[in-house]
């Protein structure tokens, strides 16, 4: 089967409209603002802002306000959103929302779009996650999952402690990932639950102090304390929490690829025009041959991870569980992308480090997507098992 990468002709417009809006409309916000939106105002007004626009919540269907585009689709409009840090946050497709928007539609029943998903997709409220906890807890291995969820008449209480959870403060509900059977280490017996904010069982404790800052609503440590759902709040079927992850998490995986490749892309522009206008030594600094081996090795990066995107993003497409190729992406684009930025950083110089260019800002959000979603670590070793598994069957057919 041939793999077809060109977007089509309508994806190519959104992707167009979306990058005059985020360089006229979202970088001078982002410029004022250190590249963090830090109030309600600022995300309603970009927001109010992309929705005037026509580009607005593009990943969701139309039944939800969207433009229902798939995967390929989104990895074009993401990464013109992703130019600016605050891009993704005025088109609604920022973590841990997107995902989240992506599973609920896939999964939610339909009481559960109409009083989640719905509200959600218009920037009415916002959600986050729970799935990670502090050691020895969920973390890089989700089956460690230590929250549990038990039955009590009508429903479930959850108990236990999640940190670096995106986005929680201020969010309208969580989904909450919790143990309904089996012992940490086992690989099933997870079940998701929809948790909302006013509960009196899920008790906020702090902020986390992290390097990046530009993900609104942080990254909050939760405590679920006695924290009754009703049967309702189940999300999918009781005990199939992982499963139903895998909906989320490539895709999951990708957009977040996507957008920080953008960043990557602003990152180079930056470092090409200041490249072009710098004189030293005699001639411009884009002459010198070291600093040429700079911008075409990031050039190189960013057409490499832009390529295992898509590839990935086809596969996703065709139905495909894609485990491979969402590794080896997330792997590859986390670290070029901070190779791209870095050598930026390395073109400008003094400026480059200075608080007159966002690189420094854009260096400290990028650092941490090489731990987010899986460190490369992890994924380095499922990959080479997925390979060595391949090996072994061929072995032995």
């Amino acid at each position: 089967m041939a793999v077809d990468l060109t977007p089509s002709p309508d994806v190519a417009e959104l992707a167009r409209r979306t990058a005059g809006f985020v360089r006229d409309v979202v970088i001078p916000v982002e410029e004022a603002n250190d590249g963090v939106a830090r109030t309600e105002e600022i995300r309603a007004t970009l927001q109010s802002g992309a929705k005037e626009a026509g580009i607005f919540a593009p990943h969701v269907g139309a039944a939800y306000g969207g433009h229902g585009l798939d995967m390929r689709g989104r990895a074009a409009v993401f990464e013109e959103a992703g130019y600016s840090l605050l891009g993704p946050l005025a088109l609604n497709i920022a973590a841990p929302d997107e995902g989240n928007m992506h599973m609920l539609e896939a999964i939610a029943t339909d009481e559960q779009k109409e009083r989640y998903l719905r509200p959600l997709a218009a920037g009415e409220i916002r959600s986050c996650f729970a799935m990670t906890e502090p050691a020895p807890g969920a973390g890089s291995d989700p089956g460690a999952l230590a929250t549990t969820a038990t039955r009590v008449p009508g429903g479930w209480r959850i108990d236990g402690h999640k940190w670096f959870i995106t986005g929680a403060d201020g969010a309208g509900f969580a989904i909450c990932m919790a143990r309904t059977s089996g012992r940490p280490g086992e690989a099933g017996g997870a079940t998701m639950f929809l948790v909302d904010a006013d509960n009196p069982g899920m008790k906020p404790v702090r902020h986390i102090d992290t390097l990046d800052e530009s993900l609104y609503g942080g990254h909050i440590e939760l405590v679920f304390d006695n924290c009754v759902v009703p049967d309702e709040a189940v999300l999918g079927e009781v005990d199939e929490g992982f499963r139903y992850a895998q909906v989320r998490l490539g895709p999951a995986r990708m957009t977040h690829c996507m957008r920080w490749l953008g960043i990557a892309r602003r990152a180079q522009d930056i470092a090409v025009a200041r490249a072009a206008e710098r004189e030293l030594f005699g001639s411009r600094l884009g002459e010198l041959g070291m600093v040429q081996q700079l911008i075409a090795d990031s050039e190189i990066d960013i057409a490499a991870a832009r390529g295992l995107i898509l590839r990935a993003c086809w596969e996703l497409d065709q139905g495909r569980s894609a485990s491979q190729s969402t590794s080896i992406a997330k792997t590859f684009c986390a670290e070029a992308i901070w190779r791209v930025v870095d050598r930026a950083v390395q073109i400008c110089g003094s400026l480059g480090i200075s608080g007159d260019l966002l690189l420094g800002r854009f260096l400290r959000e990028v650092r941490p997507f090489r731990i987010y979603d899986g460190p490369s670590e992890t994924h380095r070793w499922a990959i080479a098992r997925r390979v060595l598994r391949r090996h072994d069957a061929q072995v032995a057919g």
